[in-house]
């Protein structure tokens, strides 16, 4: 059986795919592989372990019906033309679970590096600019006892929420398509209509999916319904905020800072605003970027294809 893999996995998912004697051809290039090429690298393969932010839509899954399994390094699967690959009968499995703690660790980090301006003050001193002390300069703001709230208050969020919980004290509002009950009971958290959230959170942290109903939910409107000292952090998908519109609220101070750990596009241009900003602090996607959690995210990967090559169920399947 033969498997193509677009992009680097960790070395454990490699090495048990050699064990199972599959094929691995394996994208090798610094750059994202086009659309094109993956529809012609995919074909005289058996199965995709899909690396990045490749469309599996319906022109790929056409050009590449005889795949018998497609495996997403991720747990988003919003760059996935579900219906088509049911349609084909080709699963598609993601790797759900392994990476909350990870991706929540970011968002805490960019909460805190946002509220001290942290990347903009070690800018200064790379710059040369630390030359006494200013104790009235540049002064960040403190996050102990702020309130925390969470859309999308899934695995991830939960996360953030016992960590927020946990070292500052923060209470937590939170607001989903449904109430997670669960949740509410462990965290002490409170469900709350979307515009509560907005008037409400000293902290937004974003942990739901990209879909049709949250792509561009945070637009300029939005972020003047939020207080203007409240910090936005995303660390879910970049299409959620229009980039433009937070830009803009923050250059007129309409909220105070933001930390992204995903944007849109993906990558980001060097010199896009957001990146010279004093209250903003971004990362290139590196919430799951642990060795203990994309070990785990190849483990989950590998199942779902070995399944998939054998004709069974595959164990983390996207519905």
């Amino acid at each position: 059986m033969k498997v193509f893999i677009s992009g680097n996995i960790a070395p454990v998912g490699i090495k048990e795919l050699e064990a199972n004697n599959i094929s691995i051809t394996q994208w090798k290039e610094n750059r994202q592989i086009s659309p094109a090429e993956l529809i012609e690298a995919s074909q005289g393969q058996d199965a995709l372990i899909s690396v990045g932010p490749n469309k599996i839509n319906a022109e790929f899954l056409k050009a590449c019906s005889h795949l018998k399994v497609i495996a997403l390094h991720s747990v988003g699967y919003d760059n996935v033309d579900v219906a088509a690959a049911k349609a084909l009968n080709i699963p598609v499995g993601n790797t759900p679970g392994v990476l909350s703690a990870a991706t929540a660790d970011t968002a805490f980090l960019l909460m805190l590096a946002v509220s001290r301006k942290a990347f903009y003050m070690h800018r200064k001193i790379i710059k040369g600019e630390w030359k006494k002390y200013e104790p009235a300069a540049e002064l960040g703001i403190e996050i102990n006892g702020k309130t925390l709230g969470i859309f999308g208050l899934g695995k991830i969020g939960i996360e953030m929420a016992k960590k927020c919980i946990g070292a500052y004290n923060m209470p937590v509002i939170y607001h989903n398509r449904s109430r997670n009950e669960e949740a509410e009971r462990a965290l002490g958290a409170k469900y709350v209509s979307f515009d509560e959230l907005l008037a409400q959170s000293d902290v937004l942290s974003i942990h739901t999916a990209l879909t049709p109903e949250t792509k561009d939910k945070f637009t300029l409107g939005v972020f003047k319904q939020m207080k203007p000292n409240s910090i936005f952090i995303n660390s879910a998908r970049g299409g959620i905020h229009n980039e433009k519109d937070l830009i803009k609220a923050l250059e007129e101070k309409i909220i105070w800072g933001a930390g992204l750990d995903v944007t849109n596009p993906e990558p980001m241009d060097p010199e896009n605003p957001l990146l010279s900003m004093k209250n903003v602090a971004v990362l290139p996607h590196i919430g799951s970027a642990t060795e203990e959690t994309r070990a785990a995210m190849a483990q989950i990967i590998v199942k779902n294809i070995l399944a998939g090559l054998k004709g069974q169920k595959i164990p983390f399947e996207v519905k």
